[in-house]
């Protein structure tokens, strides 16, 4: 009779050994089976598979991404992190607002040599960052994701959109981020740095995006960040667009980041100004120009036919930008 080792009476022994069903070769070896076996079980047709060097998984199925993770760590061994796409899910950005990746990325300290294989990406760093559980997953803090991220992306637009999602969603500021790209390895970080030293006023993120978004108008606005007086010269205010044709105001409102009292007395104050003098205006939260484009696109036209359907305010431009 041909000796099995224990895993052939004891199957448990095989699930108390893996990890959710993610086990190394070296494992199943120490049970008793044979380097064979293993081999053959892992063949198409076989009741298990092989996902990367020295790791298996105990069935035959299309392995979930908790699984791909697993593997990915049990390969990259001890204090490996997830970093990347992957871990900005994990920390809870928006997949929606996530590019498309089947790879993992994982962190390894410089001094050790383990390869990139598969699906799994490793990169060796000094700069190894203290992980930050979740779920029993060792993740990159999410600035240090994001970067690490965004560096890999080709695509400017993609940089763009996972920055903001880490700026709006994870309350990451644009300080924090470059800083972390200023003090990291410099391939791939010419788009993500210009983006975010545009944007280290948090304000001015909102800004641009909104400029972005103005080109799908009918009729854009003729100004940005001109100051308004009234005819008796008293200042109103100095929107982030104006239509000077119309008279309507386009607000990109602070309130998604700052939620002090001060600053909500200070709008509430500066739209008192705006519509005693008869100007009409849309006000637009951060996140709203990130989650309902389209949506900002119909409150503005529909905002500039009321404007031009009644008689320009009384107001006057004082300068443009």
């Amino acid at each position: 009779m041909v000796k099995r080792g224990r895993w052939a009476q004891h199957p448990e022994l095989l699930l108390a050994r893996s990890r959710d069903g993610v086990v190394r070769v070296t494992d199943l070896e120490s049970l008793g089976m044979s380097s064979k076996t293993i081999y053959q079980r892992c063949l198409p047709g076989g009741p298990w598979q092989r996902l990367l060097p020295g790791i298996v998984l105990l069935h035959d199925q299309q392995p979930t991404p908790s699984e791909r993770v697993t593997s990915a760590l049990l390969y990259s061994g001890a204090k490996a992190v997830l970093t990347g796409i992957e871990a900005c899910r994990l920390h809870g950005l928006r997949p929606s607002a996530l590019p498309d990746d089947q790879g993992l990325h994982l962190l390894i300290s410089h001094d050790r040599k383990i390869r990139s294989v598969g699906f799994v990406t490793t990169e060796r760093t000094m700069r190894l960052p203290p992980p930050t559980p979740r779920n029993g997953v060792p993740l990159a803090p999410l600035i240090r994701a994001t970067t690490d991220a965004v560096r890999r992306l080709a695509d400017p637009s993609s940089s763009e959109e996972l920055l903001i999602e880490a700026i709006q969603q994870g309350r990451c500021h644009p300080k924090a981020l470059l800083w972390e790209l200023n003090h990291g390895t410099q391939r791939g970080t010419a788009v993500p740095r210009r983006l975010l030293s545009g944007w280290v006023d948090i304000r001015s993120m909102a800004e641009s995006r909104a400029k972005a978004l103005s080109r799908k108008l009918a009729t854009p606005p003729s100004h940005w960040n001109a100051e308004l007086f009234d005819v008796s010269g008293k200042y109103l205010g100095r929107p982030d667009a104006w239509w000077d044709d119309v008279g309507l105001v386009w607000e990109i409102d602070s309130f998604d980041f700052h939620f002090r009292r001060a600053g909500y007395q200070r709008t509430v104050d500066r739209n008192t100004r705006y519509a005693t003098s008869g100007i009409l205006v849309v006000q637009t939260l951060p996140s709203q120009l990130l989650n309902d484009p389209a949506a900002v696109v119909v409150d503005l036209e529909t905002a500039w036919q009321i404007a031009a359907s009644r008689p320009r305010p009384q107001v006057r431009l004082a300068t443009a930008a």
